[in-house]
């Protein structure tokens, strides 16, 4: 039977210039659609829906279809196609054609984004959780140059998102080129416990009801999660600028996200060393997620942002990254990019849901009883995920 491997330093290059692209659309999506097209925030809200809603559904066909087709190819189509819809969008991004083309990206990028995790599954040279550490700091290293740089270049544009478009088309084409050229599929020695079946027969993987219940649990607070992160991403752009504090500054807020992650990156590795059980770094994170938003009840000054974006990019850094890289444990050989999928399926269902449901409690009612609910529901995921892992964790295998 043919086994895979892949080395890691291309697949964190291809993750990094994907980065770059996505940093210099998704930041400006709720503002441009509210200033610019002269949308409501729920209009708004709809719209990522979509997206993200797409999003699910591409990361979730992707993950099936990498367990059982050449993994390759699938990512090359899939980032020749996500080129394409971009293309449309320099050219033409009013209204509805915005909406429509945003919606076919969201699948390209759902479907991007769970092959370059699947993909970590097959690196042989390291264990999962640095796997998994090193894609969110080559992913969120990318961030930090995009969204460094996309906040001017929009003012400089005069409100344009064609030249943004342009630049993701770019990074694209290098993530292309990455691709083409150095992911091979080669034959490896297999190792215990990180075989892969590449033969695209049936699967036989088996998964324990431990495992199952320790998965399905972290899936649903994994979208529950990123459904009230996704304030800081769509909502908080328009609640900051009315405040009187510049889209720059705003946009500054997720370098410093980006740069901070890189920063924790160092000492998370470092801590990995010494703390072998990561559901303790998925606790604290989710703690600080919640706590995140505590501090914006307090925030009125551009101060106060920054402090609850450090609180916030602390949890992100220590939970996110090490969500998938349990996941990739519990899961089968033979159905690691299944599960893969599906947990970017689900973050991408909370993504989609995040913009709408802030836009209705916003207009119901305000600010402040939105940053109340997020706080209070993630501090709920925090002891339900708590509760579930130690009933469950004893019985539990690992693959």
């Amino acid at each position: 039977m043919k086994k895979t491997g892949f080395k890691l330093q291309w697949l964190l290059l291809g993750s990094f210039l994907g980065s770059i692209g996505n940093s210099f659309v998704w930041p400006l999506t709720t503002i441009y659609i509210h200033d610019q097209l002269h949308q409501s925030l729920t209009v708004s809200g709809v719209v990522l829906l979509f997206y993200s809603g797409a999003n699910v559904v591409g990361s979730y066909i992707a993950g099936l279809l990498f367990d059982r087709k050449n993994p390759r190819h699938l990512m090359i189509g899939g980032l020749i196609l996500a080129m394409i819809s971009m293309a449309v969008l320099i050219f033409s991004n009013g209204w509805p054609i915005y909406p429509v083309m945003l919606t076919i990206i969201g699948f390209f990028n759902g479907w991007i984004i769970t092959m370059v995790n699947s993909f970590g599954t097959r690196v042989r040279s390291h264990d999962g959780r640095f796997v998994f550490n090193m894609l969110y700091f080559a992913n969120n290293l990318g961030m930090v140059l995009g969204t460094t740089i996309v906040g001017p270049l929009y003012q400089l544009a005069h409100n344009s998102v064609s030249p943004l478009f342009a630049i993701t088309v770019v990074m694209y084409a290098f993530f292309l080129l990455v691709v083409v050229m150095f992911f091979q599929i080669t034959p490896i020695k297999p190792r215990q416990h990180h075989t892969v079946d590449v033969d695209f027969g049936p699967h036989q993987g088996k998964l324990p009801a431990a495992n199952a219940q320790i998965i399905w649990t972290l899936f649903i607070s994994f979208a529950i999660i990123w459904i009230m992160y996704g304030q800081w991403s769509s909502n908080m752009s328009v609640y900051m600028t009315d405040m009187g504090i510049s889209m720059t500054l705003y946009s500054m807020l997720w370098t410093i996200n980006g740069i901070l992650i890189v920063l924790f990156q160092a000492v998370i590795s470092w801590l990995t060393k010494k703390i072998t059980n990561d559901y303790y770094f998925v606790y604290f994170g989710i703690l600080t997620c919640g706590l995140s938003f505590v501090l914006l009840l307090f925030a009125k000054s551009y101060g106060m942002f920054v402090l609850a974006m450090v609180v916030l990019t602390l949890g992100e850094a220590t939970a996110f990254p090490t969500i998938p890289a349990i996941i990739n444990l519990l899961s089968p050989v033979d159905d690691k990019g299944k599960y893969q999928g599906m947990l970017n399926a689900f973050a991408s269902t909370g993504k989609a849901i995040g913009p709408l449901f802030g836009g209705l409690i916003i207009e119901r009612f305000s600010y402040r009883p939105l940053f109340i609910i997020c706080a209070v529901s993630i501090l709920v995921v925090e002891a339900v995920v708590i509760a579930m892992v130690m009933a469950r964790q004893h019985a539990t295998e690992q693959f």
